[in-house]
């Protein structure tokens, strides 16, 4: 990937929505169409597709190419996870991306499955990525790990528990490398993987997942204090008034600028083990950006 870091994002979102796309293409006529129109609704609604990204990166700073279904898949889990996380029993959210969540334009039996089919997609695609064997199943083993209880979903149930009751840093800092950084430590590895990573650079990669997914979900707090719904595309506030821990809750928000750009620091310290810094140039300049992102 060449260029400005705004071109690069925008070539790998392109790319990704041509992919999925073609991917999620279906029989208007069968029977199943409104589960199809589900998918597709909340998978190509315009996300900025940062985890694909990602997993391109690190491709991309070892020399290497990435197998579309390898972006894909880790996109899909993340679309997969907003539709459950709107739900009534979740986040009870009726807005996702500046439009209706899921189970607002559907209804949430539908949303429901649609999420279910497409963590079930991700791993087909894994399965049929265009690599060799060993790092499609290396792949989807890393993936799977990431997303489920030792991961994402794990993440999910500690914040679900602690909703309405006071939670420390250290329950919140678990929530979010689980829910947040989880995804982004995956799509890290299996760039890793696809460029033929050592085991340092594979424990690079996450360390850098995980501490962006801090760093991004600590904006995404302040966000939710000091946005609107129209910048940040979902109902703002949501977070107090459901009762949910967050770090300006916990430290003011003064703090929690100061510990999410200690862990953006943390996370370009972790892109050392990929050599040269022109290597892995876009990924520092992505964490700067998401720092200062403002939806």
């Amino acid at each position: 990937m060449n260029g400005s870091l705004t071109d690069a994002l925008q070539a790998v979102a392109s790319r990704t929505d041509a992919f999925l796309d073609r991917f999620l293409a279906y029989d208007p006529g069968c029977r199943a169409a409104r589960l199809f129109e589900a998918i597709r609704y909340s998978s190509l609604d315009g996300g900025k597709r940062i985890r694909p990204f990602v997993a391109f990166a690190f491709a991309d700073a070892l020399g290497a190419s990435l197998p579309d279904e390898f972006a894909a898949a880790v996109e899909l889990i993340h679309c997969a996870s907003l539709i459950h996380d709107d739900l009534p029993a979740m986040d009870n959210d009726d807005f996702r991306r500046g439009k209706p969540a899921n189970h607002k334009k559907f209804d949430e039996a539908t949303a429901i499955l649609a999420g279910d089919a497409l963590l079930i997609k991700a791993f087909g695609l894994l399965a049929d990525a265009d690599t060799e064997a060993e790092k499609r199943a290396r792949a989807a083993s890393r993936l799977a790990f990431y997303a489920g209880a030792d991961g994402m979903c794990g993440g999910q149930q500690i914040d679900l528990d602690h909703t309405g009751r006071a939670a420390d840093g250290d329950v919140l800092r678990e929530q979010d490398e689980k829910k947040t950084g989880a995804l982004l430590a995956a799509a890290a590895e299996l760039g890793t993987i696809a460029g033929g990573g050592s085991p340092a650079q594979m424990k690079a990669a996450a360390q850098y997942g995980v501490a962006l997914g801090m760093a991004f979900q600590m904006v995404d707090d302040l966000l939710d204090l000091r946005g609107s719904a129209a910048a940040i595309g979902k109902t703002a506030g949501k977070d107090a008034s459901a009762g949910k821990a967050t770090y300006p809750a916990l430290f003011g928000a003064d703090e929690t600028e100061r510990l999410a750009a200690a862990y953006s620091a943390q996370a370009k310290e972790a892109l050392d083990a990929f050599g040269d810094g022109a290597k892995a140039a876009l990924l520092y300049e992505l964490t700067d950006f998401l720092l200062a992102r403002d939806r």
